[in-house]
């Protein structure tokens, strides 16, 4: 289990960018652990952190001291499972990567497509394995959970909606009244 620490922070709310970027490499760590690729881990990470949620190629492979192949790789990933959005800078040719936004909300959301797909493939699984057998069973139970997850899913994310924007409002009425 990794040791957990205080996060720092810089007198006056000015980053530490020392600080920031141990941050980065902590979280990419954790999703490398819960199966990301690293790469891509750090680069979601720098994204993430940064105050627009979107950076160049470039500026990336340097937060990050990677290769711009490094850097083209992840982003490739990260589009691939709908993570990042490529952009072109205003009157630019560059591209800029930019998360989408409320990312964890739009990803789970995205997951659903997905767990309909797996749910499929498991009941089709579970018909090829025969319901009565061992196998079968676990199939039978797998596809029953995500069967599961996808009708809880939406309530999850519904009750989220409602919580941000309560929370939103809160502060909105906080801003007014100080």
């Amino acid at each position: 289990m990794r040791e957990t620490t205080e996060p720092e922070s810089a007198p006056g709310g000015e980053r530490d960018e020392a600080a920031v970027s141990r941050f980065v490499e902590r979280f990419a760590a954790d999703l490398t652990e819960a199966g990301m690729q690293r790469m891509a881990a750090r680069v979601f990470a720098a994204l993430l952190v940064s105050d627009s949620g979107a950076l160049s190629s470039a500026e990336l492979a340097e937060r990050l001291r990677i290769s711009p192949a490094a850097v083209s790789g992840a982003i490739r990933y990260l589009s691939q499972v709908d993570m990042v959005v490529r952009e072109r800078e205003p009157g630019s040719r560059r591209d800029r990567y930019r998360l989408f936004n409320e990312v964890w909300y739009e990803t789970l959301t995205r997951r659903d497509q997905v767990l309909s797909r797996w749910e499929s493939t498991m009941r089709d699984g579970a018909k090829v394995l025969g319901p009565g057998t061992p196998a079968g069973q676990r199939i039978t139970e797998t596809a029953d959970f995500f069967e599961w997850v996808q009708q809880e899913l939406p309530r999850m994310l519904e009750r989220w909606r409602h919580q941000q924007a309560e929370r939103r409002a809160a502060e909105s009425r906080t801003a007014e009244a100080g």
